[in-house]
């Protein structure tokens, strides 16, 4: 039965068209930086004027920047053919042009590598043997001809008059003080993840018109500003529950300092009142901003304090700290207020799983894309990716901690990476890792994969349940599905270094005194081993290892852990038994 192709949602049609927006300015960050620091240390009133340096500033804002965007737009939609002709089309709409034409490359690199793409398409697959080359070159060269005269002559002013137009709106609603207001719409938008799209997609070029012309943007800090999400998550360390509570310090100094603002989106989704808290905060930096007529150079980007402070210009300084101050401030307060009005206790937090499992057995009877459960899907994972809006901050971070648990189950032949989710492929042996308000895109580009949605990449308890169930579908045959068809090895008690008890937190008593009684006997008998208690989670699965579990425990050892050496007893405290077997 043949089953129709699973509608786009209109969220994910938004952020997706946020995505390439901003994904054709995201590679080329390093590149507006460079652009800023030159500007700001060498230009006529910077730092330390230098004429010949400042010959860069014109060349590389009017051509290096766009050509360097509608490379990166033509390569999104046909790889290295549609960047050279993205590139061609890019020329022909900055020639000539009053004003930077990054909205016209970010038209005409999309439309090169689209057009190249449509051409290939009718006539590759005709060409004779021996004439690719001739057919490449040529087919490339005349049709960015044809899009550069497009450009010239059409796209160009178009684009120009456009630009004009929304460069006075904003010079407007500035003159007004209404660029607060902005926040209303930015603060929320980000936390859906179209924080990149916003950023850099709009304000980073609108921004650097406005430096081209005053020396410094406002526009670079609207979405930037770190102050109001670490308002909320400093809200959380003081009044938060459960492992919110205990995740926000490392979650506040990775947003303020290390610049990803995705990890605290998960915050305001677990409680969506939070949003007024982000929306005053960032009402509040921009207003305060704007009184001091604080601005960057260029686009500070990632969102970190660092970046921010390199990035701004001379003599704003005060003005974007009491910006980002006062936006955590009022943040935080409105913040602290909800927080302290919310009467659930930490035991709530088995009530929001269990509403997420009730909305994803709803999705399943819709037959709707829900996470795989089905144990015989990960026999064959090679691959693990973590995708987030921008495939670097957030998602480099879960993908290093689920590596380090990877490694130390010793699943060596898997590996763990991570990207965008607009750059995600239907690859074989692919287990995807991604946000919850992805997950709708992460399946449509990648159907054939094993599909895992999370809240928070910094802390998920499903990162062990991704590792139980990679350790037990190494047990599935495909035959029999049997746990029982592996043969278990023969203990090799020359070989190890180390014996492990398991420690739970109802048996600390009873691991603490078996550890303390085999110290002692091999103490007597001459014998050096490290005897210790740890943790399930902890244990380092090795073969040099080894660990003595009662039989209940035993099947709960053997899914996560297959290199280790098991001792199975019946009671731990059995010393002479435990001798014995030894």
């Amino acid at each position: 039965m043949e089953t129709g192709k699973q509608k786009t949602s209109l969220k994910a049609k938004v952020q997706k068209l946020g995505t390439a927006l901003s994904g054709m300015v995201m590679p080329n960050i390093a590149a507006i930086i460079a652009w800023g620091l030159i500007t700001a240390i060498f230009m006529e009133k910077g730092w330390f004027p230098n004429k010949q340096i400042a010959e860069l500033i014109d060349p590389m804002l009017d051509y290096l920047l766009p050509l360097l965007i509608g490379y990166v737009g033509g390569r999104m939609v046909d790889e290295e053919r549609g960047a050279i002709v993205g590139a061609i089309a890019t020329m022909g709409v900055v020639v000539g042009s009053d004003v930077p034409m990054f909205l016209g490359a970010m038209i005409m690199g999309p439309l090169g590598g689209y057009c190249i793409k449509k051409l290939d398409e009718l006539f590759q697959a005709k060409i004779r043997s021996g004439f690719e080359m001739i057919y490449n070159n040529f087919s490339s060269g005349i049709m960015g001809m044809l899009l550069a005269i497009l450009g010239v002559y059409i796209v160009n002013p178009i684009v120009s008059s456009g630009s004009h137009l929304m460069s006075q709106g904003v010079d407007w609603i500035i003159s007004i003080h209404m660029l607060p207001l902005a926040n209303i719409f930015i603060e929320p938008a980000k936390v859906l993840f179209l924080n990149n799209a916003i950023g850099n997609g709009i304000l980073v070029p609108l921004g650097i018109q406005q430096a081209a012309s005053a020396g410094k943007s406002v526009l670079f800090l609207l979405e930037s500003n770190p102050g109001p999400g670490l308002g909320v998550l400093l809200a959380f360390m003081f009044f938060g529950k459960g492992n919110a509570k205990a995740s926000a310090p490392g979650a506040a100094v990775i947003q303020f300092i290390g610049g990803i603002h995705e990890i605290y989106f998960p915050y305001i989704l677990m409680k969506p009142a939070l949003f007024l808290a982000v929306i005053a905060g960032g009402v509040t930096g921009t207003f305060t901003f704007q009184l001091f007529g604080a601005g960057l150079k260029a686009a500070a980007s990632p969102g970190s304090i660092i970046a921010i402070m390199m990035m701004t210009a001379q003599g704003s300084y005060l003005g974007v700290l009491a910006g980002i101050a006062s936006a955590a401030i009022v943040s935080f307060i409105i913040a602290a207020i909800i927080l302290k009005a919310d009467r659930k206790s930490e035991g709530d937090d088995e009530f929001a799983a269990k509403q997420r499992e009730m909305k994803q057995m709803k999705a399943e009877s819709k037959g709707q894309a829900t996470e795989t459960t089905d144990l015989t899907d990960y026999a064959n994972v090679k691959k693990i990716i973590f995708a987030c809006d921008a495939g670097m901050g957030s998602s480099a971070m879960g993908a290093s901690l689920l590596r380090d648990k990877v490694k130390k189950a010793g699943l060596n032949e898997i590996s763990v990476t991570n990207t965008a989710v607009s750059r995600l492929k239907d690859e074989p042996n692919l287990l995807v890792v991604t946000q919850e308000e992805l997950a709708e895109r992460a399946a449509q580009k990648t159907p054939h994969a094993v599909h895992i949605q999370v809240g928070n990449f910094l802390n998920s308890p499903k990162y062990d349940e991704i590792i139980a169930k990679l350790k037990t579908s190494t047990y599935l045959e495909p035959e029999t599905n049997s746990p029982e068809t592996k043969a278990k090895p023969e203990l090799e008690l020359d070989q190890v270094e180390e014996i492990d008890f398991i420690r739970h937190d109802q048996n600390r008593g009873t691991s603490t005194m078996a550890v303390s009684l085999l110290k002692d006997k091999l103490h007597e008998q001459g014998k050096n081993i490290p005897v210790k208690a740890v943790r399930l989670a902890d244990l380092k699965d090795d073969h040099h290892h080894l660990v003595i579990v009662t039989k209940e425990a035993q099947k709960n050892l053997e899914v996560r852990y297959t290199n280790v050496q098991v001792l199975v007893v019946s009671d731990l405290l059995d010393l002479d038994a435990l001798l014995e077997k030894l």
